[in-house]
């Protein structure tokens, strides 16, 4: 294991722990939808299979939770954000993203972290379709933050002209939820 990928206050697993706030959601893939909206030039609303049959890559990364555990080379395969941002055409007054899921949760992050080449849509993991407690059928990954950036079952991006907080993020976590700086709580 190389230290100089664990982030302090991190401990290594290789488990794949279950958080999250609420009840796993149903999914019916007849009825599921995406919506893109907000500050774009072009709205977009996709069905489960429309989603699926978008251009799609596989990304190694790291995933850190902000309690304290991290597991390394994770295998996520999706969409990656910067397709859906260049699909849309986001407004250039766009500043922020604001991920709507289901069960009203929340997040957002500046777009030029979600510009960033990792960040994915991801419905498969580890070679399989993404379990429901893991996020599936849609899950947001974003590597470089703490996990709770990486919402479970993205229904809604909305492209934002002024920042927003999320769930967590008006509940006391901070906004950049940086690993490497421990950025855990707000001050």
């Amino acid at each position: 294991m190389s230290q100089d990928r664990v982030p302090p206050g991190q401990k290594v697993t290789t488990r794949f722990p279950v958080l999250h706030e609420g009840t796993v959601p149903p999914f019916d893939p007849s009825k599921w939808d995406l919506t893109v909206d907000g500050a774009v030039k072009r709205r977009l609303s996709f069905t489960w299979e429309e989603f699926k049959s978008l251009s799609s890559v596989t990304i190694i990364s790291d995933f850190h939770c902000v309690t304290g555990w991290s597991r390394f080379d994770n295998k996520w395969e999706g969409v990656r954000f910067s397709t859906i941002a260049s699909m849309c055409e986001q407004d250039s007054k766009a500043v922020s993203v604001f991920i709507s899921a289901e069960g009203d949760y929340t997040t957002s992050l500046f777009l030029k972290e979600m510009l960033d080449d990792d960040v994915l849509l991801a419905y498969r993991f580890n070679g399989a379709p993404l379990e429901p407690e893991h996020g599936g059928p849609l899950r947001l990954v974003v590597p470089k933050k703490y996990a709770y950036k990486s919402v479970k079952w993205v229904r809604k991006i909305t492209f934002m002209t002024e920042h927003e907080l999320g769930y967590w993020e008006v509940r006391g976590y901070s906004d950049s939820a940086d690993p490497w700086k421990e950025e855990r709580y707000s001050r």
